[in-house]
């Protein structure tokens, strides 16, 4: 590389390049405001200066038993503060964080800890039975350890022969060893949900997880001292990087371990809880409360959303509760959140169809991401910013994945071309905002014709007995295939096929209308995203 005058003598040292971390956020935030809190559960409070401690034991503690840079520690846990401590703690001692997802089958696990290469596994005892099951068909044994949450009092099988707290007591709270020594070294492992296959093991580093936990202050618009209620699995792209946002914010986790709409209102009251996240069935918890369970929220709680745009009727609801929805977009390959739907405040006059308009559009590119477009995949020529020619979104930065763990050929295709391909098909506008119009996968082509099946649940939402629709394909002999729609009504609510497909009539073009409507309880993952693939199996029979 050619040097400049700026170059010669000035170079790279200690006191002037130092890797990014995130780790680094819970030092500050222990040495700024020790006695502040960072997590509550329950009755359970703890401090900054508490939660350093325990994540240097928890570090300390593996380190003595042989753990060192790249080993993968797993952990099948609940949102609780042994979850925010894996955060901090396994990387400290060079680790990789692999958080399962809890609601895995035991098959699934087996595989994600034998290919992940496992070396210790620390379960929460809800899921003990599942696990179990996983390790009697996994290749691998992990050292196994046990957590039981004290505030649940949830006490399932013992798997291993050592309890999580038995593991912090043996390490030491002033360990330090120093990670990460690269920026770019692995700090977490996580897995995409391999609807048709096995998942996809995506590895982040030290930087993008620094980068993106700013952007989420940044983006999420969040002050200092933020409360943030965790409505969102932290296993899910580690908890879209919040665990180490908290810490840089110098706010508080409120935990909870199961998203019910009681123990929700009770905590956004009684800690003043200013951020959440979930998808949009989380919406849907908290709108169909009981009135016996719902609380008048005084001050609007900014309500982070990542999946389909929120209908309507939906955002209108949210804001009259109290919450301001804030939609995002992103992927597992993304860190979480990428795009932010940055508002302009001179939307907020326009007419509530076209303002509802402005917010289902997935947005801008996050601060820490260096570049989003659409484009062709064939060409990689960016489509035209009318909101109407479809290409791929594609990003490119420091927030994409490292890659896909042992999988060199999944990873060249992902990043063909030096962009990172989504598979999300969308439109840009010609304000710059990209707008999704389906999966690749998702798209119905009828007679020729390409359908959003995205269109088609716009159009469906809009109704006032619908709660949840997705719509996929299914064979026709005559046009090839053509859109089916399966609906999920809301509580006490009714409505026929015949009447939402005349609904449809008057809102789409004749060729997008669903022509069959089944009504069922829609398959949702752990994290709230309706699982198509077992609809479109469903499809293929009309079942």
């Amino acid at each position: 590389m050619d040097q400049t005058i700026y170059d010669i003598g000035l170079d790279r040292n200690p006191a002037n390049h130092q890797p990014l971390s995130p780790l680094t956020f819970l030092e500050r935030a222990a040495d700024v405001f020790p006695d502040r809190v960072a997590v509550i559960h329950g009755p359970a409070r703890r401090t900054f200066r508490e939660l350093r401690a325990r994540s240097h034991r928890l570090a300390s503690a593996l380190a003595k038993r042989g753990i060192t840079r790249g080993d993968t520690i797993a952990v099948v846990l609940a949102n609780t503060p042994a979850m925010v401590e894996a955060h901090y703690g396994i990387p400290m001692c060079g680790a990789v964080l692999n958080a399962i997802n809890t609601r895995l089958d035991p098959a699934t696990i087996a595989f994600i800890l034998d290919h992940g290469e496992a070396k210790v596994l620390i379960v929460d005892s809800e899921f003990a039975k599942t696990v179990k099951e996983a390790l009697a068909i996994a290749k691998r044994r992990p050292l196994v350890i046990d957590y039981v949450d004290p505030v649940a009092g949830i006490v399932g099988e013992r798997l291993g022969t050592l309890d999580y707290e038995t593991l912090i007591a043996e390490g030491e709270e002033d360990y330090d060893a120093g990670y990460p020594h690269d920026e770019w070294d692995a700090i977490s492992l996580n897995y995409t949900s391999g609807t048709t296959s096995n998942p996809k093991g995506v590895v982040y580093h030290h930087r993008g997880a620094y980068l993106l936990s700013l952007g989420n202050i940044i983006n999420c618009g969040m002050a200092a001292g933020a409360v943030y209620l965790w409505t969102l699995p932290m296993f899910h792209c580690n908890g879209w990087c919040f665990p180490w946002t908290m810490s840089a914010a110098l706010g508080t986790h409120v935990c909870l371990r199961q998203v019910r709409a009681a123990p929700i209102y009770e905590s956004i009251v009684a800690h003043k809880v200013t951020h959440m996240s979930g998808a949009p069935i989380v919406m849907s918890i908290i709108l169909n409360a009981a009135e016996g369970e719902k609380r008048k929220i005084d001050s609007p709680v900014t309500f982070l959303t990542a999946a389909a745009p929120p209908p309507e009727p939906v955002l209108a609801a949210m804001k009259a509760a109290g919450f301001a929805v804030t939609h995002l977009y992103g992927l597992t390959e993304t860190y979480g959140p990428a795009v932010v739907n940055e508002w302009n405040a001179d939307w907020d006059s326009l007419p509530l169809p076209e303002w509802a308009a402005k917010k289902a559009r997935q947005g801008v590119r996050y601060l820490p991401l260096e570049a989003l477009d659409v484009l062709d995949p064939h060409t990689m020529k960016p489509v035209a910013a009318d909101g109407e020619a479809m290409g791929e979104v594609m990003f490119r930065g420091n927030i994409v994945m490292k890659g896909y763990l042992k999988n060199e050929k999944a990873t060249r295709e992902a990043f063909e071309g030096g962009w990172f391909h989504s598979g999300d098909l969308g439109v840009k506008h010609p304000d710059g905002y990209i707008q999704l119009k389906d999966r690749a996968k998702d798209i119905i082509i009828s007679g020729g014709e390409n359908i959003s099946s995205i269109e088609v649940e716009e159009a469906l939402y809009k109704h006032e007995a619908v709660q949840s629709a997705a719509v996929v394909a299914t064979p026709d002999e005559r046009w090839g295939e053509t859109p089916l729609a399966f609906v999920e009504l809301k509580p006490g609510a009714a409505a026929t096929d015949a009447e939402l497909i005349a609904w449809c009539k008057a809102h789409l073009a004749g060729y997008k209308v669903p022509r069959y409507v089944i009504f069922t309880e829609l398959p949702r993952t752990p994290t709230g995203k309706i699982q198509k693939f077992k609809l479109r199996e469903r499809a293929r029979t009309r079942a």
